[in-house]
C-alpha cells in the first residue's frame, strides 16, 4: 500500500531540475520558499515526508506506515504524555521504556529548511541522547514549526521559554547511512534514523 507523500500543495509548487539535482551541497541556496526548501533537504538526507491537511488524514497516513513496517505488535515509545493523549486512540500501544520498543514516536521544537534538519530538546528527548533511542522515528509536526536556520529555531525557542530555555538542544538529520555523518556534532555522531515526518498543514 503506497503512502501518502505530497509536496505541500499536491504538486502545485514545481522544483526545477537543477535544484534538485544538479547544484553541488556547497553552493549557496537558491531563493526559494522555505517550505519547499526543507522538503528537498529533507529527502536528500534520506527522510520520508507525509504532508497532510488534517488530524484524520494523520491519522489514515500514522496506520498506513504501522500496516507497511509491520508495527501492529509493536509499542511505540514516547516521552511526550500530549502526544500519547492525542493518538490515544489511534489503536497503538505506547510505552515508556525505551528497550521494549523499536519505534520513538515524537514531536520537535522545528523543521530547518537550511539542511532539512529536525530541531529537538528536552521536552522531546528528556537527557537521552540520539543513539540511545530507537532505530526507527516518527515525527508529528505542524507547518507553523519551519524556520529558515538553526540559529532562527534557537530563538524561537529562546523567545518562547524565556529564561527556562530546555537542555539537550540537538538535531535529528541523517536517515540514511553516509561517511559524512560522524562529523556532525550537533547529533552526537551517532544519529542514522529511518525516519517518517507526518507533517500537519496548520497555516
Amino acid at each position: 500500500m503506497g503512502l501518502l507523500n505530497l509536496l505541500f500543495g499536491g504538486g502545485k509548487k514545481k522544483v526545477s531540475k537543477e535544484t534538485v539535482e544538479t547544484r553541488g551541497q556547497h553552493m549557496p541556496d537558491l531563493n526559494i520558499p522555505v517550505d519547499e526548501k526543507f522538503t528537498i533537504h529533507f529527502k536528500k538526507n534520506g527522510g520520508k515526508f507525509l504532508y497532510c491537511i488534517s488530524q484524520e488524514e494523520i491519522s489514515k497516513t500514522l496506520r498506513n506506515i504501522i500496516e507497511e513496517n509491520n508495527w501492529e505488535d509493536q509499542p511505540f515509545f514516547a516521552m511526550d504524555e500530549r502526544l500519547v493523549q492525542k493518538f490515544n486512540e489511534e489503536n497503538i500501544s505506547f510505552t515508556d521504556r525505551v528497550k521494549e520498543s523499536e519505534v520513538f514516536f515524537t514531536t520537535c521544537e522545528h523543521l530547518v529548511a537550511q539542511n532539512g534538519s529536525i530541531l529537538v530538546c528536552s521536552n522531546q528527548l528528556n537527557e537521552r541522547k540520539i543513539n540511545e533511542l530507537p532505530s526507527n522515528v516518527v515525527v508529528y509536526a505542524t507547518t507553523s514549526q519551519l524556520v529558515e536556520s538553526i540559529g532562527e529555531g534557537l530563538k524561537t525557542i529562546k523567545k518562547k521559554y524565556g529564561p527556562k530555555i530546555p537542555a539537550n538542544i540537538t538535531t535529528l538529520k541523517h536517515f540514511k547511512a553516509t561517511k559524512e555523518n560522524s562529523d556532525d556534532f550537533l547529533t552526537y555522531g551517532s544519529s542514522t534514523k529511518n525516519l517518517y515526518l507526518l507533517l500537519l498543514e496548520d497555516l
